[in-house]
């Protein structure tokens, strides 16, 4: 009995072990297939990667003549692999990244190589019993307060690489061991060949097919005003028909495109430092306000927020609430939203043509602070006093949330406004239909609708509701408006 089941156990091992043999073939190949498609899937997402590449590549190869060319490898020798390096380690994505490394490294290399040449000249004045003593004392003492540096904000933000280069190198120099005239020579070489390796990857990297860290962030935040747009322009709708549908997939078939925005603050900030070291490019000028994009980005993502509060509304049953009372929000809610939407629309659309949005996108925001104004009254005008809480407060919360985002898109038209003005936007040209000289005078049509409030009566308040517009150039309709009392364009309508 031992022999046999010894025998199928080895056959059976036997057998599940061809088996993975026979069957590594077609698994091999469905991972070669999975990893071709993943390349082919990361090149078309960007293309500028594929071309990033082959730069990289180009400058690697340039460098490498530096150990192939015999005058210049006599001229430079081992130190020719700190041009290798440096390309290696300051070539980045952007024209602005390999901009900041480059000069980081080039100015801290320098700079800590005069200051190790220094030190060890000082240390040297102290006999062989002091020297050690000294360069100890001194490399603490820089290698302490360079690090120290580093907390700070702003030399963290632009200069921390060059902070580090400049502790190895001063470390390196220091404590190298070698008499000052052979460290003079070393020094310069390996200066020398650096600098080559950085002025390869910045002329590359400027000249050949460039990517400006700039321009990325303006597409960004233009492309990020266009998602908060798209979501503000179909809220209203589709929020205050989720009621009457069955509640499956309204909501998640909903342009979610703003999940994005909630964390693109790390993104944009390295962007804007990177587009900081960048020269003049296009339309962007030496000096352009980088800066200005991130406050307006801070305001997409704090609208971003708002919208994320709202959005959980959407197609759930258990906080409808009462369909009475949102009936009488609906307009005033849906008003609102479209309006945010169109004047966001309009800021994006300003942004990527580089034009002054303030004529264009001021309707919208007029608009919708009317639309919140007649919130109010809407609000004021429903009877409360016996309404159940528990279901008027969903709705009212989404009123109160879109009050909130009318506010927020307000800023960010003014930032954008802001930003327009320093960086010497175009101004928006809007081409009249019709002659001033031929233009009709306009007279508002309407109705007007008591506002009962508890603590007045029904002819205290009145809301006047536009429906129509009428020409009054015409001796007709002026004597039509004198025969019903209505004001002529310009006078004032008095309260009632």
């Amino acid at each position: 009995m031992d022999i046999d089941s010894t025998a199928q156990d080895k056959a059976r091992f036997f057998a599940g072990a061809w088996g993975r043999v026979k069957a590594l073939p077609g698994k091999l190949k469905a991972k070669v297939t999975s990893t071709a498609k993943s390349i082919k899937r990361l090149g078309q997402d960007d293309p500028r990667r594929l071309t990033h590449s082959l730069k990289v590549g180009l400058a690697l190869t340039l460098v490498s003549l530096l150990y192939y060319a015999r005058p210049i490898y006599d001229g430079f020798g081992v130190s020719g692999m700190w041009a290798v390096l440096t390309v290696v380690v300051v070539f980045e994505f952007t024209v602005g990244g390999t901009l900041s490394k480059s000069l980081n490294r080039g100015f801290a290399t320098f700079l800590a190589g005069a200051l190790g040449l220094g030190a060890d000249y000082f240390a040297s004045l102290f006999g062989k019993n002091g020297e050690p003593i000294v360069l100890g004392i001194l490399v603490f003492l820089l290698a302490a307060a360079a690090t120290f540096s580093r907390f700070f904000p702003r030399i963290k933000a632009r200069y921390d690489y060059g902070v580090l280069i400049f502790i190895l190198t001063f470390s390196l120099v220091a404590v190298s061991g070698y008499r000052v005239n052979e460290l003079v020579v070393l020094a310069h070489q390996r200066l020398s060949t650096i600098i080559m390796g950085g002025a390869t990857c910045m002329l590359i990297s400027i000249f050949v097919c460039p990517v400006w860290a700039g321009e990325d962030l303006h597409k960004a935040i233009a492309s990020n005003l266009e998602k908060l747009a798209t979501y503000l322009e179909g809220f209203g709708g589709v929020y205050f028909q989720s009621s009457e549908s069955d509640g499956m997939g309204t909501g998640k078939s909903f342009p979610q495109g703003y999940k994005s925005i909630l964390n693109s603050k790390s993104n944009e900030e390295s962007l804007a430092n990177f587009a900081r070291w960048e020269p003049g490019h296009g339309r962007f000028r030496l000096r352009h306000p980088w800066k200005h994009y991130l406050k307006i980005g801070a305001l997409a993502r704090q609208c971003a927020y708002q919208i994320e509060a709202i959005n959980g509304c959407i197609g759930s049953d258990h906080i409808q609430g009462s369909e009475e009372f949102k009936g009488k929000i609906e307009g005033s809610c849906t008003r609102m939203s479209a309006e945010c939407g169109k004047t966001l629309k309009a800021l994006a659309r300003s942004m990527k043509t580089m034009t002054d949005p303030y004529s264009s996108a001021n309707t919208h925001v007029e608009n919708s602070k009317a639309a919140m104004k007649d919130l109010k009254f809407a609000l004021k005008a429903a009877s409360l006093e016996n309404a159940d809480l528990a279901a008027i407060l969903p709705a009212a919360t989404v009123g109160s949330i879109l009050v909130e985002i009318v506010k927020c898109v307000e800023k960010i038209s003014e930032a954008v406004h802001e930003l327009s003005q320093l960086a010497h936007f175009e101004k928006e040209t809007v081409e009249p239909t019709v002659s001033p000289e031929k233009r009709p005078q306009l007279l508002h049509r309407g109705i007007i609708q008591p506002v009962l409030d508890g603590d007045s009566t029904a002819n205290d308040n009145v809301v006047i509701t536009i429906h129509e517009i009428i020409s009054t150039d015409s001796p007709e309709n002026e004597k039509a408006c004198d025969q019903h009392q209505v004001p002529k364009p310009g006078k004032k309508i008095e309260a009632l």
